[in-house]
Order: structure tokens, then C-alpha cells, then sequence
């Protein structure tokens, strides 16, 4: 018998495996979970928007979880005007952003020299750098604070003519605070790139700055762009540095402005819960801009190996 006649017919073939429930379950639930999980972060901040909108009379005597009668924006222009936000934006900004550029830039100088150069004691400079985050950061705010206000500054970039009482201290001590974990992100990241485009860089007769400027810093843009994200987030939400350094109060960043909206004897939190929101939208704006980037530099290299 030839082995044609032997060979199953072709209806009788096993065909795929069709997809199994319990397979389709196990995802649903994940969604599912994800889902809760999602709206659990999200419930706070979906409450004080709803609340917002609302006037405080309608709330205090029928609950923040009843059915809106009226809803409107006024809020929004009363928080903005009577806390004078505009200003405090500004100095959020003139800490947040000069913070930011300059942690990504000295922390992709030592990433580099760690990870790409063949340096001594690469691995120990990298162990320093990432031990700084183990530190308290209340721990030094009273020998930073006798500091600041022995360290002298030119008319032109200190009213006090001292570190203290100015912008220059809240960036000196987010970027210092920051260094380290934006080093060890970097110095990693930097690790997985192939080592055969460095020398090919170096065959070409490119030099270290060369090799750091124009070969390795492109291919880090995503890990930049996430770590510029998370960075500026902190920054801009910190409040404790602007409340410790500086004195003036035209100088506070903006999270101290909600101080203002509140009242000595009379607190109207739907116009908190307003405030709360404007100060939140520029960190949802970067994130929005900055998104595909931000992704991207999360998700590089989760599937290697």
C-alpha cells in the first residue's frame, strides 16, 4: 500500500485549535481589572472637575454626588483672577523648565561617560549617583537653608545678593535631588544601544564630544523625552523647596497659590477644586505633546533578550 493511500483525507485533517474561553476570560478580566484600576486614579480628579462646575450652594445642600441643576466656568475665571495665578505660572515655569534642561543635560554627560566610555570607576560614580535618591530630602532642608544664605549672588540674579530667597536655589536643589535617578535611566539606556555605531563613529574620526553630541544623544531621545515628562511633573508639582527658599511671595511657584483661595473663616471648595484643575492642566499638557515619546521610551527594549 503506497503511502498516498495511507494519508488521511484532507477533511479529516486536524485543522487549527480554535481559541480557548478560558483564554478569552483571562483577558476580560485583565481589561476588566485595568479598567477599575484606571478609574480608581482617575475618580479624584473626574470629582473635582464635576465639582468645579457646580456652584458651592448646590453642592452643600445636595451632596457632591447628586445630579447637577446648573453648571458653568465661572469658577475657573474666579480661581485664575483672585489667586493671581498668572504670575505664579511663570515661576513654576522659570524653575520647572530651566530644571529640567539642565538635569537631562549633566545626567546624559555622566550616563555617557559611564556607560560608553571605558572609564575607572564608571560603576562606583554610577552607585553614587543612584545612592542620592536614597537620601531624605527633609533631612538636609536646615543645613541647605544656613547654606543658601551664605553663598553670595550678583544684584542681578538675587534681590537678597544671597542664594536664599531666590529661583536659583528651588532649581540648584531639584536638579541635585534628580540627578541620580535621571543618571541610572540614562546610563542603562545608553548600555542597550549596539557599541558598533560608537566605533564607527570613532573609525570616522569623531571625538568624545562628537561622539556624545551627535551619535548618542539622538537614539536617547526617547528615554529623554520620558524622563523630560516625569521630570518636569515633579518639578512643577513640588511644593516644598519654594515654600523652604524663598521668602518673597511674588516669588512661590504656583501650587501656593491655592493658599490664597482659601478663606480665614470660610473655605468654598468648588472654587479649590477649580483652582486645583488649573494647575494641573501644563503637566496633562506635556504629557499630551510629549505622549508618543513618552511611550516609546518606556516600552525600548521590553522586548529584547
Amino acid at each position: 500500500m503506497t503511502a498516498s493511500a495511507t494519508a488521511a483525507p484532507p477533511a479529516l485533517r486536524p485543522g487549527p485549535a480554535a481559541p480557548q474561553p478560558t483564554r478569552r476570560r483571562g483577558r476580560f478580566g485583565i481589561h476588566l481589572f485595568l479598567g477599575a484600576v484606571s478609574l480608581a486614579f482617575l475618580a479624584p480628579l473626574l470629582l473635582a472637575v464635576y465639582a468645579s462646575l457646580r456652584p458651592y450652594e448646590e453642592t452643600a445642600k445636595y451632596g457632591y454626588f447628586s445630579f447637577p441643576r446648573r453648571l458653568s466656568f465661572d469658577y475657573y475665571r474666579q480661581a485664575f483672577v483672585d489667586s493671581g495665578m498668572s504670575k505664579y505660572f511663570l515661576n513654576s515655569l522659570l524653575i520647572a523648565v530651566p530644571g529640567v534642561l539642565l538635569t537631562l543635560f549633566l545626567a546624559s554627560f555622566v550616563a555617557f561617560a559611564v556607560s560608553r566610555l571605558r572609564i575607572r570607576g564608571g560603576l562606583v560614580l554610577l552607585m553614587v549617583f543612584t545612592a542620592g535618591n536614597l537620601l531624605p530630602q527633609q533631612v538636609i532642608v536646615t543645613p541647605l537653608y544656613v547654606l543658601f544664605n551664605r553663598v553670595p549672588l550678583p544684584y542681578w540674579m538675587s534681590d537678597s545678593l544671597t542664594m536664599y530667597d531666590s529661583l536659583w536655589a528651588v532649581i540648584a536643589v531639584q536638579t541635585a535631588f534628580q540627578l541620580g535617578f535621571c543618571v541610572f535611566v540614562l546610563a542603562n539606556f545608553m548600555r542597550t544601544l549596539p557599541r558598533e555605531i560608537l566605533e564607527a563613529a570613532i573609525v570616522d574620526g569623531a571625538g568624545v564630544w562628537a561622539q556624545y553630541w551627535r551619535v548618542t544623544l539622538p537614539l536617547c531621545r526617547p528615554a529623554l523625552a520620558a524622563l523630560g515628562t516625569l521630570q518636569f511633573t515633579w518639578m512643577y508639582n513640588d511644593f516644598l523647596w519654594g515654600l523652604v527658599f524663598l521668602s518673597d511671595g511674588d516669588k512661590l511657584p504656583v501650587t501656593s497659590a491655592l493658599n490664597n483661595l482659601r478663606g480665614q473663616f470660610f473655605t468654598d471648595y468648588n472654587l479649590l477644586a477649580a483652582g486645583s484643575v488649573l494647575v494641573a492642566l501644563p503637566t496633562v499638557l506635556v504629557f499630551l505633546l510629549l505622549q508618543r515619546h513618552f511611550i516609546a521610551g518606556l516600552t525600548l527594549g521590553a522586548s529584547k533578550g
